[in-house]
């Protein structure tokens, strides 16, 4: 009677044991399939956005030179009216997960390089899939002020999971819809609470900066990243 019972206790812990272990196979799987995934799909769409870029950029030398060859005395503006909106928001024609991708963001210290798309609101859907830019509200890039950017902390090394590892000096690369790369310099690092969006339109005193902002590793708080042009 005993050692019936024992062997029913065992078979319950076996069985128990065993769903566990399947369960973080299962886990561990679908986190490792997520983060190829991403690092794949991500990885695509910043090449496709960088020889949209490229083209971009080499269209307009080109169209430097034949205007100042052909025509160095004439006004460009009696060629070409004058348009008000900012050319960097044209649109690079890339879409990445059903959004326009706005630029890239690349990280050397923490090996990330990543598409960026516009989102103010921050959706859950647009974090799970790329850097967002939170503020201010454009499709602008590397612009004089402040601009944050978000990624999600999946504690997995992928988006901004490794963002507590840079340190002063770091080095950030933000490209925009023109095919302008400009380099940024980490300059301060800090938690605060979630609440908390001073930061956001903090007064840069004339220079282009970028926050970076992320969730800390326990989800409590936020992991600030500022980050300065360098030369300016």
């Amino acid at each position: 009677m005993f050692n019936s019972k024992y062997s029913k206790t065992l078979t319950v812990i076996l069985v128990i044991v065993i769903i566990a272990i399947v369960g973080l196979l299962i886990f561990f799987g679908i986190d490792v399939y997520r983060k190829y995934y991403i690092e794949t799909a991500a990885g695509d769409a910043v090449e496709e956005f960088k020889d949209q870029a490229n083209q971009i950029a080499s269209n307009a030398i080109t169209e430097n030179t034949i205007l100042n060859d052909v025509a160095p005395n004439v006004d460009l503006n009696t060629l070409y009216p004058e348009d008000n909106s900012d050319s960097n928001s044209s649109g690079s024609g890339v879409t990445y997960m059903g959004y326009d991708v706005i630029g890239t963001i690349e990280i050397p210290a923490i090996d990330i390089e990543y598409p960026i798309i516009a989102d103010e609101d921050a959706s859950i859907n647009s974090l799970n899939v790329a850097i967002v830019k939170l503020y201010p509200s454009s499709d602008t890039l590397n612009q004089v002020g402040n601009t944050v950017l978000a990624g999600h902390n999946y504690r997995n090394g992928t988006f901004f999971s490794n963002n507590k590892r840079l340190e002063k000096g770091d080095k950030i690369y933000i490209t925009d819809l023109t095919g302008q790369t400009v380099t940024y310099e980490v300059s301060n690092k800090y938690e605060t609470d979630t609440s908390d969006s001073e930061y956001m339109n903090r007064d840069t005193q004339g220079r282009r900066e970028i926050s970076l902002t992320t969730c800390t590793d326990d989800t409590r708080g936020r992991l600030i990243i500022w980050a300065q042009e360098v030369g300016a």
